[in-house]
Order: structure tokens, then sequence, then C-alpha cells
């Protein structure tokens, strides 16, 4: 379809290459070591604010579980949190933190947080309220009862609420470094503003397919893996059927 879009000339050439020009760049760029380089720089960037934003969002929802009246009072707050646009939060964290990398990190954690939360808080309003009595009939109480009935029993809705939290720390993220420009760290964020000041059309989509295969990459091998190990530990797999 997108060869077909370039051979109509709804657009030119210097402006929407075809993917035979694109896939080329993207081999000589992988080739040159620009997309491992760029690659290392992102992907840690993300790891660490998702990994910030999953402490923070699961210790926050295990909190809002707990205590009914901060639920109450702080629920609705929590999910104006997680509707809004990432880019929203740049201009408060580049005020409160200059263009650093604690800017980009803020952002990702503001967005990724709040959908962790909200997803363990879900996954535990469904638990089967039957599930819990047995567990405390047989001794499970406070953390005990969260560690061995609770949390077992919301997994499922908690994976995917972390899957939804990557979604938007991945693209927060992105924004960031399109936005705050560090030095001259060449992130993806930064190839990719670069290559549109300077009207590279085949680099601009080379970068885009690069974002897009990281994206699918992590869903495939992390969250995809782990959902697949859920389904067979409950006999859901093709397998058990």
């Amino acid at each position: 379809m997108w060869e077909l879009v370039v051979l109509s000339g709804w657009r030119p050439e210097y402006v929407l290459p075809g993917p035979g020009a694109v896939l080329a760049r993207l081999w000589t760029d992988l080739l040159a070591g620009d997309i491992g380089v760029a690659a290392a720089i992102t992907m840690k960037r993300a790891l660490l604010g998702y990994a910030i934003a999953m402490v923070a969002g699961v210790s926050l929802g295990l909190v809002l579980a707990r205590v009914k009246v901060l639920r109450t009072a702080a629920g609705s707050l929590l999910t104006g949190l997680q509707t809004m646009p990432s880019v929203a939060w740049f201009p408060l964290a580049i005020l409160l933190f200059q263009l650093s990398e604690a800017a980009i990190l803020a952002v990702v954690v503001l967005g990724a947080a709040p959908s962790i939360a909200i997803g363990l808080l879900t996954s535990t309003d469904q638990v089967p309220p039957l599930l819990v009595r047995a567990g405390k009939v047989m001794g499970a109480r406070g953390f005990a009862l969260y560690r061995h009935i609770i949390i077992p029993a919301a997994l499922p809705g908690f994976v995917a609420g972390l899957k939804q939290g990557w979604a938007f720390a991945w693209r927060s993220l992105m924004a960031g470094e399109l936005l705050v420009i560090i030095g001259h760290a060449p992130s993806i964020g930064v190839r990719l503003q670069f290559s549109r000041e300077l009207s590279d059309a085949e680099g601009l989509l080379a970068w885009m397919l690069v974002v897009m295969v990281l994206g699918v990459l992590v869903d495939s091998l992390v969250f995809g893996a782990l959902e697949r190990k859920i389904r067979e530990g409950r006999g859901l797999t093709a397998e058990h059927a």
C-alpha cells in the first residue's frame, strides 16, 4: 500500500519516498552503527523511567486498594492524570528541571504510573470475594493475603495495566526526545528531529520504522511472553484445551 501511494504521485518522492529507498537507508544506518547507538540511549531512558513508574504505580495502587478513604478522594484524580496528554507535562517539567534528563524521566513517570496504578486497582477489584474469604479462612491476613491470594488472582489484569503503562511511557519518551534536546546525545528522538530539520524524508521514515520495531519487540518479547506464561499456568493455551 505504501508503494502504491508513492507510485500514484500523490506527493513527490523527496517528500514521501518509497519503501525501497527507506529500507535501504535503514540498512545503511544499521551497518554504520547509528541505530544501535541511538536505540541504546533511548532504551536506557525508557527502562529507567518505566522502572520508576512501575514502583510508583504499584505502591500507589496498593495503598489506594487498602485505604478506601484515599481511593474515594484520589480515584478521579488518578483517572485525570492518566488522560492528560504527555506533551502537556513538558512545559512544567522543563520549568522545574530545565533541559535535562530529569525533565524527560519526570514526564515518562507521570505518563506511565497512573496507568499502572489504575490497572492494579481495577484488577484487584475483579478478584472474586469468595476467593478472598477462602484465603482468610486459611490464615492469610494483611500482606500475606495480597501476596498469595489477591495479586496472583489479579495478575492478568495487572499485566494488562503494565502493558498499557509501557505504551504511555514509550510515547512520552518519544515526545520528550523530540522536545528536549540534551547536548549531542544521538537518541532516536534527536535523530527524528534532525531528519525533520534537514528535510531528510528517507531518514525520518527510517527512524519511525525503528520506533515501531522496538515497540513490537518489547511487546512480544516481554509482555507477550509474560501473558503466554500466565495463560499456560491457568490452562488457557491450546495445549491444555
